[in-house]
């Protein structure tokens, strides 16, 4: 089809939350820039105390920094619209940046999945098969499977685009949405809309499930790895190496599988409660991500402490020089 088919639609607007009160806007724009804000800042240190200390130049923090790098441009994709929505009553959002958002929303999605798979990877080398960890999962290594996450992660996305982009949108234009994706979008279009959702269906679930087999299968076996260990300290010391990592991938897939799950099974949910339910998911996780790193993982936290001692003695020396 030609684009000639959905020039009646030249910008989609965004609903937001359904029923949200005008009276509250202001204090939803105000709380979701705090999620933005706490989002940007907490994974920004994290990428700034991985450039600086070179002693978290390790597989597990190299895991690290992807997510926290795709935590930052997802946030970036999806928040700022919402904001200027509710702040400045602007929620439109022209026809092409609304494809790009949803490309966009749709890639990172996928690349946070594939983090969460070398995450678990890493953890189940490091415990299942300590002596060989240091060979079989180097820094270039773990760079290369992380590249190779990034590069592989944009095929399916990029094909829900292509072939949602030139549908004949000719009849509304509001999504009830935060922000665009897949479903927001082509349930909007002027035709049979099945030919397209099963393929992102398929999509939504290799994507969701196929990592998360393998992380199943990856915790089951370092949990049977460590019910062998005879000492008590050395099973508590193993399973904190990868409690970090397990809250972290809990908060990523436990909720997107109820809602899978409930939707399979006839649980229905109202469009307000569906879009907040996404939004707690989508958002929450990466805003928390950081504290977690930085009060779970020893090396982080350290690196943390020095470079606050740090900053503390540099501003009493500039004092003292003054």
């Amino acid at each position: 089809m030609s684009e000639g088919n959905h020039s009646t639609v030249a910008e989609f607007i965004l609903t937001g939350f359904p029923g949200l009160h005008p009276e509250y806007e202001g204090l939803a724009s105000a709380v979701l820039f705090l999620v933005y804000f706490l989002t940007f800042t907490g994974n920004a240190t994290v990428l700034f105390l991985f450039a600086t200390d070179r002693s978290l130049h390790k597989p597990m923090y190299y895991v690290i920094l992807n997510l926290s790098a795709c935590d930052i441009l997802f946030s970036t994709t999806t928040l700022p619209k919402i904001i200027s929505k509710y702040w400045f009553q602007s929620g439109s959002i022209s026809f092409t940046a609304c494809f790009v958002q949803m490309y966009f929303v749709h890639y990172l999605g996928s690349v946070n999945s594939f983090i969460l798979f070398l995450m678990a990877l890493d953890r189940y080398l490091a415990i299942c098969h300590p002596l060989r960890y240091p060979t079989l999962l180097k820094n270039s290594t773990i760079c290369i499977l992380s590249i190779t996450a990034w590069i592989v992660a944009n095929a399916a996305p990029l094909m829900l685009v292509i072939r949602a982009y030139p549908l004949p949108y000719c009849a509304s234009n509001i999504i009830n949405h935060c922000y665009c994706d897949h479903i927001g979008i082509t349930i909007l279009a002027c035709t049979d809309r099945a030919p397209y959702s099963f393929p992102a269906f398929m999509f939504a679930m290799c994507v969701l499930l196929g990592p998360l087999a393998f992380i199943f299968f990856s915790y089951c076996s370092i949990i049977i790895t460590v019910l062998k260990i005879a000492n008590v300290q050395g099973r508590l010391k193993s399973l904190s190496t990868c409690s970090t990592q397990l809250i972290i991938i809990s908060l990523y897939y436990l909720p997107r599988c109820f809602v899978y799950l409930a939707s399979n099974v006839g649980i229905k949910f109202s469009s307000h409660m569906r879009i907040v339910i996404i939004m707690l998911y989508s958002l929450v996780p990466p805003m928390i991500n950081p504290f977690i790193y930085c009060l779970r993982a020893k090396d982080m936290r350290e690196s943390l402490w020095r470079q606050f001692n740090r900053r503390i003695v540099s501003q009493k020396v500039s004092v003292v020089s003054n």
